[in-house]
């Protein structure tokens, strides 16, 4: 990708994530019981210590962060970040309603730390490094913020094709039109860190060794189509958007086709919509 071409994309990544922070803050919670195994996944490898300094890189609402918060204790400190104001907001209002005091909040681009060199140590980055719009830099420059023997610990989203969560309404959307086919790594998208081959190699060209992935199983339990529909339109960045902009007829028609592919996964109380994450630690 060319710079303009990356710039425009970080334009877009920053308005997508300014649309959705209000409703995504509003269904936080059916959001992180879905993530509940990544997050622990990610917090095990971490690892973190009383005293620690501990990085978020695009926070969201920082839940991941905030359980490290506490096992940091009152002389730790962890700095939840990200590109989004309103997401950092978001963050702010959940970590007072957490009580936390060992917390700082930062509108900051994963790619430009304002940090010096071996200033923390961890990171931890959910779901973010595979939207950037230069993740080998944002990578580079949290091996360089890294103190030495400190760790990183990631998740990315696994294939497409394993996650329908996000391609079932993907998929209806593109053959309609309504959205661009995704482009292969190296372009940004939700899916270009999704192999352990392609994450591994962008945290070594980073300088990072010990490297370890893991695939993390995941969950979205929705009661109907239109439930399924309002969570992916409040939470799933350009789908949320796409969805957003259809007109009657296009909604109607979209809910139409998902409406035969639901049945598949019927669970006893709704719809169970299986995925997979990718999981991966480093230093």
């Amino acid at each position: 990708m060319t710079t303009e071409t990356l710039a425009i994309f970080e334009k877009d990544v920053y308005e997508i994530a300014e649309a959705i922070a209000p409703t995504w803050e509003r269904r936080r919670e059916e959001i992180e019981k879905a993530c509940t195994p990544v997050r622990s996944w990610m917090l095990n490898e971490l690892r973190p210590q009383g005293g620690d300094t501990v990085l978020e890189l695009a926070a969201g609402l920082g839940d991941t962060g905030f359980e490290a918060a506490e096992a940091l204790g009152e002389d730790g400190r962890l700095i939840t970040t990200d590109l989004s104001p309103a997401m950092v907001g978001a963050a702010r209002r959940r970590g007072e309603e957490l009580g936390l005091d060992n917390v700082t909040y930062e509108v900051m681009d994963a790619e430009r730390l304002p940090l010096g060199p071996e200033s923390v140590d961890g990171v931890l980055c959910r779901f973010g490094y595979m939207l950037m719009a230069d993740s080998a830099r944002a990578l580079s420059e949290t091996r360089r913020v890294l103190r030495p023997g400190g760790r990183l610990a990631l998740a990315t989203w696994g294939p497409l094709e394993r996650n329908p969560f996000f391609g079932l309404i993907g998929m209806s959307l593109g053959r309609r039109g309504h959205i661009p086919a995704p482009e292969p790594p190296p372009a940004p998208g939700p899916f270009s860190m999704a192999t352990p081959e392609r994450t591994s190699e962008l945290l070594e060209a980073a300088g990072f060794t010990d490297i370890r992935t893991e695939e993390v199983p995941v969950h979205f339990s929705v009661a109907d189509v239109d439930g399924y529909v309002s969570l992916v339109a409040d939470t799933a960045g350009p789908l949320a958007l796409a969805i957003r902009a259809l007109p009657d007829a296009e909604l109607a028609a979209v809910r139409a086709e998902l409406e035969g592919t639901f049945p598949q996964f019927a669970a006893a109380d709704g719809f169970d919509l299986p995925g997979v994450a990718l999981c991966a630690v480093a230093c």
